[in-house]
């Protein structure tokens, strides 16, 4: 049986030219759905569907675009649309080039769906009516998750490359527009929660690798809780 696949388009655009177009992120997703061998329907929620159209030239056998007005959040759209086609399985890039680049909406959107979520995946295999998925983990290393429920896979950097692109396949590909719905039961955004301006990390890191800091042998508890707290004030970890 033909395994039906989703994949979430973003407004973004190109980091240089301001052109829309998708992400390297997005394209690397849909060449994974690719290597699954069914059919693969682009979902966009938004007021411009010209760059995410451009995937139909990468390989995309469709796009739903949901007519949103600007700056709509796309999730309740996107929950409507996954759960109409009876889909089970959808691929999103890391993050959008050129606007709000949070890369929360698969995230959420798997929230809302209640479906299970794995990212940074390198590598999809299908097992009958299962997706196995291959992440990748820090220092090169692998992990292979079986997943036998509904999933959003979210694209890792080490991705396999997009497909060339060609006009000619842009041309034959499919849009279709729907007005878009929102499922009223989904959840929300959790109370309590407060947006504040990004603050630039520690450098940590650099530090640690200069042997900054200070040595303690076998201290007290109290006496390394205090060198901890002072050495974390001091790199500006903690005000």
């Amino acid at each position: 049986m033909s395994m039906r696949v989703a994949l979430l388009l973003s407004a973004s655009r190109h980091p240089v030219s301001g052109r829309p177009m998708p992400t390297r992120g997005e394209l690397q997703a849909l060449a994974l759905a690719r290597s699954l061998g069914g059919e693969v329907t682009g979902f966009f929620a938004g007021a411009d569907p010209t760059g995410p159209a451009r995937a139909l030239g990468h390989g995309l056998d469709r796009l739903v675009h949901l007519a949103l007005p600007e700056g709509t959040d796309p999730v309740p759209a996107l929950t409507y649309a996954l759960r109409a086609e009876g889909l089970a399985l959808a691929l999103a890039g890391p993050r959008s080039v050129g606007g709000d680049e949070t890369g929360l909406v698969p995230y959420w959107l798997a929230e809302w769906l209640g479906w299970e979520i794995a990212g940074g995946a390198v590598a999809l295999t299908r097992t009958g009516d299962n997706v196995e998925v291959t992440e990748a983990l820090p220092r090169g290393a692998r992990r292979v998750l079986a997943a036998s429920g509904p999933l959003m896979v979210v694209a890792h950097a080490g991705a396999p490359a997009p497909a060339p692109y060609a006009y000619a396949r842009e041309r034959r590909g499919r849009v279709e527009r729907r007005e878009a719905n929102s499922m009223p039961d989904a959840p929300g955004m959790p109370d309590g929660v407060e947006e504040r301006p990004l603050r630039r990390r520690a450098p940590i890191v650099a530090d640690a690798a200069r042997g900054a800091g200070t040595r303690l042998v076998a201290p007290a508890p109290e006496e390394a809780a205090r060198a901890i707290l002072a050495e974390l004030r001091r790199v500006r970890a903690i005000p």
